[in-house]
């Protein structure tokens, strides 16, 4: 009898193990399948920053087609394809986007951009008065003052230049922006104080740089003003000035500062010697 008792001892322990070996088994898979989560994860944040857009593009055509309906793979496709300029197809992707369950505001201010890129203001517009007032980031109010300034709508983009400042640590670029709008409104002297203060937060700003000599050109101010420039960056913003010494009619301004370019140029300045050319030939 005591070996008979013994049995129901012997299959519950073998149960027991089996159970063990099977909790076991599936343990070491969710561990994989967590591996294989943080991989892909970090691997998208890869092809979104550092890989070649066009990889990245590639890479997330391929992941949306093995699993559809993925929102983070439809958006990481979408950002590529503006990343690599691909614009229209950046629409597109961002459109599919906004429409997908689980859609961000962020979602909507993406496509706003994606829109602009393409120069679709109406609908960048659209898009953007779809998005609740109380959702406020740098990237919105400066997409709200690029639409503003295309519609001329002055005091709004102002506003919002200014918001999208405040909500930044790196306001460079807008000020940049906000100057290059001051100056298409003829502002030329604000213009030039902006163009000043990128400069002065981001002196790698070449952008900057030149606008800030078209402003002070504008203003028959023909002096080079004082920043932070290499040598080949004082020709080509001598060569700027030029340019802005010919649409004012200061024609032997221009020469002359034509001719400091093609000096101080640590090369050939073939665009220079042409400009001269062409000045001295009219």
């Amino acid at each position: 009898m005591r070996h008979v008792s013994l049995i129901p001892a012997m299959i519950a322990g073998v149960l027991t193990l089996s159970a063990c070996a099977e909790s076991g088994d599936q343990t070491v898979e969710r561990a994989f399948q967590d591996v294989n989560v943080v991989d892909e994860s970090n691997l998208n944040d890869v092809m979104l920053t550092v890989a070649d857009p066009n990889e990245a593009v590639a890479y997330f055509t391929r992941a949306t087609k093995g699993s559809p309906g993925r929102i983070d793979l439809e958006r990481g496709l979408a950002a590529s394809l503006v990343r690599a300029k691909r614009n229209t197809e950046g629409v597109s992707a961002w459109t599919k986007v906004t429409a997908m369950p689980g859609a961000t505001n962020e979602d909507r201010v993406q496509l706003a951009d994606a829109l602009i890129r393409t120069n679709e203001w109406t609908k960048a517009k659209t898009t953007l008065d779809s998005i609740p007032p109380t959702y406020e980031t740098f990237q919105r109010y400066r997409l709200e003052a690029m639409v503003a300034d295309a519609n001329k709508q002055w005091k709004k983009s102002d506003s919002f230049y200014e918001i999208a400042v405040g909500l930044t640590t790196a306001p460079a670029g807008v000020m940049n922006n906000w100057g290059y709008s001051k100056l298409t409104r003829g502002d030329y002297s604000e213009a030039e104080r902006l163009f000043g203060e990128a400069i002065r937060l981001d002196d790698s700003l070449f952008t900057a740089k030149n606008n800030l000599v078209l402003a002070r050109g504008a203003q028959r101010n023909y002096s080079m003003p004082v920043i932070p420039m290499t040598q080949t960056e004082r020709a080509q913003l001598l060569h700027t000035m030029a340019l802005a010494a010919v649409k004012q009619g200061d024609t032997e301004t221009a020469k002359g500062l034509l001719r400091d370019a093609i000096a101080t140029h640590p090369q050939h300045f073939d665009e220079a010697v042409r400009s001269l050319k062409a000045l001295d030939a009219a």
